[in-house]
C-alpha cells in the first residue's frame, strides 16, 4: 500500500480510469489552439501523442505471483533521432488524416476493445469532440508503438489522458495517454530504440532514487546560454547500467503520480547530481 491508500494490485487500473476521469485533459482546447495557430501562421507547432505504458510484471526478485509488480514500460530513443539518449514514452508525431481513419475504423468502432475513452469530464467540456480528439491521439500512439516496438494494438487498454505538455528546444505539444499493456508481449525495438526499459512504480516512492540533472548547452545550440540547467530525475539502475530519466518523460510520470496518488517530489537538496551536454545531434538526431 502506498502513501495515498491505492494498493499496487489488479485493482489500479480502476483506481487509474476513476482518477483520470475525474481531471481534465485539455486536449480537445489544446488540439484547436494548435490548428488555429498554424492556419494562421501565427507558429507551425507539431503535435505528438504518447503512450505511458503500465504493465503487472513478476517480481524477478521473488516468487509467486502475489509478488508482482506494476512497471513503467518505456524506451531509450537511439542516437539516431532527436532527445537521443533520453528515457521517453512510445510515440511520435500525429499524422491527423492516417491517426483519424484509424481512430474511426478501430477505436470508435470498437473494433479494439477497451480502446474507448473513459466518461469523465469530457462529457461537460466538448463531449464526443472531445472523446474523438482522444482516440485520434490514441489511433496515433498505437501505431507509434507498432513501429518503435511491435507492441500489438489488442494488447493494449486505455485507461485515460493527461494534461498535455509542451516542450522548449523543440515547437511541439506532448498529448500523454495512460494504457494497461498485457504481459503477454515481448517488444522489438527499431533502429529509433536503443533500449526497451521498465521501471517500477515504487521506485518513484522511494525518497533516495531522486537526484539532480545538470545540463550544459553545447555551443551552437539555439539557446539563450550554455547553463548549466538543473532538473529534478529520477537514477534508475537497470541491468548494471545506471539510466537517468528527466525532462518531458519525467514531468509526465510525476504529473501522473500526482493525480492518482497525490504524490509529490521530496525536497531534493543534497541529491546525487548527474549532468549532460547537449550538441546539435541532440535536436536533429545523427542520421
Amino acid at each position: 500500500m502506498n502513501r495515498s491508500g491505492l494498493p499496487f494490485t489488479g485493482e489500479l487500473p480502476l483506481a487509474i480510469i476513476k482518477k483520470l476521469s475525474g481531471n481534465p485533459s485539455g486536449f480537445l482546447s489544446k488540439w484547436q489552439d494548435i490548428k488555429g495557430e498554424n492556419a494562421t501562421g501565427a507558429s507551425r507547432r507539431a503535435a505528438a501523442g504518447v503512450l505511458l505504458l503500465l504493465c503487472l510484471r513478476p517480481d524477478v526478485r521473488r516468487t509467486g505471483a502475489a509478488n508482482a509488480i506494476w512497471v513503467f514500460q518505456l524506451i531509450k530513443r537511439s542516437s539516431q533521432t532527436s532527445q537521443g539518449g533520453d528515457i521517453s514514452c512510445p510515440g511520435g508525431m500525429l499524422h491527423p488524416l492516417i491517426d483519424w481513419a484509424f481512430s474511426l475504423l478501430f477505436i470508435r468502432s470498437g473494433i479494439l476493445s477497451g480502446s474507448r475513452p473513459h466518461a469523465g469530464p469530457a462529457a461537460e467540456q466538448g463531449g464526443r469532440r472531445e472523446e474523438n480528439i482522444v482516440s485520434m491521439f490514441f489511433a496515433n500512439t498505437l501505431r507509434e508503438a507498432w513501429e518503435e516496438l511491435r507492441l500489438p494494438p489488442l494488447r493494449v487498454s486505455l485507461l485515460g489522458a493527461l494534461p498535455t505538455y509542451s516542450l522548449h528546444l523543440f515547437s511541439r505539444t506532448i498529448f500523454p495517454l495512460v494504457a494497461l499493456a498485457r504481459p503477454d508481449w515481448t517488444p522489438a525495438p527499431n533502429r529509433e530504440v536503443a533500449r526497451f526499459i521498465e521501471i517500477p512504480v515504487a521506485s518513484f516512492f522511494d525518497d533516495n532514487a531522486y537526484g539532480r540533472y545538470l545540463i550544459h548547452a553545447a555551443p551552437g545550440l539555439p539557446t539563450a546560454d550554455q547553463g548549466p540547467w538543473e532538473f529534478p530525475c529520477l537514477i534508475h539502475e537497470q541491468g548494471g547500467t545506471e539510466e537517468i530519466l528527466w525532462g518531458a518523460t519525467f514531468f509526465i510520470i510525476t504529473n501522473f503520480l500526482k493525480i492518482v496518488f497525490d504524490h509529490t517530489l521530496p525536497d531534493l537538496r543534497g541529491k546525487r547530481t548527474r549532468s549532460k551536454t547537449l550538441t546539435a545531434d541532440y535536436l536533429a538526431g545523427s542520421r
